[in-house]
């Protein structure tokens, strides 16, 4: 008859709440930061996701303006990529002070392995053809091509006698971005 007197008053003591406080408060204060920490690393990850994408298309366009600009430089400009030309207009072109003051930039010299590297240059990082989606596989296939384009891009300085303007060893747009 003891040990039922002793179940009824431990299933009724007032006190009982009082002893498992702090488990409370610890549990309430693990899911609450659980929570918090999930929303804020989504939030984390959304923003770095986004410098680092912004950083790596940065990149991408830099080594298509260069391939551009490369290109149109050659001396023979049948075999270079296609630019885009402005659309014709019916209106007269009236050349204004700045284009007729336009000075062109000096021609590479011909060669065939400079060709070949210019040329694939711009196909490793032509807008049209890199994907933008956010799969595991294009993301790696973004980040090779952009690798191998500034692998292209330092030979090519290098056979044309031009320091790199812009990229790592200037320090700008793209320092800090590994693909």
């Amino acid at each position: 008859m003891a040990s039922n007197h002793q179940t009824i008053n431990s299933a009724e003591d007032p006190f009982d709440s009082l002893l498992h406080l702090e488990t409370l408060f610890y549990t309430e204060g693990y899911n609450q930061g659980a929570a918090d920490g999930v929303l804020a690393g989504r939030t984390e990850g959304r923003q770095l996701g986004l410098e680092k994408g912004y950083q790596k298309f940065l990149e991408a366009g830099r080594l298509y303006g260069r391939a551009l600009v490369w290109a149109n430089r050659l001396p023979n400009r049948s075999s270079s990529p296609p630019s885009k030309s402005p659309p014709a207009s019916s209106e007269p072109v009236v050349p204004t002070e700045t284009e007729t003051e336009k000075k062109d930039l000096p021609p590479l010299p011909k060669n065939p392995r400079l060709e070949k590297h210019i040329t694939t240059l711009y196909a490793l990082v032509e807008t049209e053809s890199l994907s933008m989606e956010n799969t595991d596989e294009a993301v790696n296939d973004f980040d090779d091509r952009i690798k191998r384009g500034q692998g292209k891009a330092k030979i090519i300085e290098r056979m044309v006698g031009e320091k790199a303007s812009g990229g790592e060893e200037a320090g700008t747009a793209s320092k800090g971005v590994t693909v």
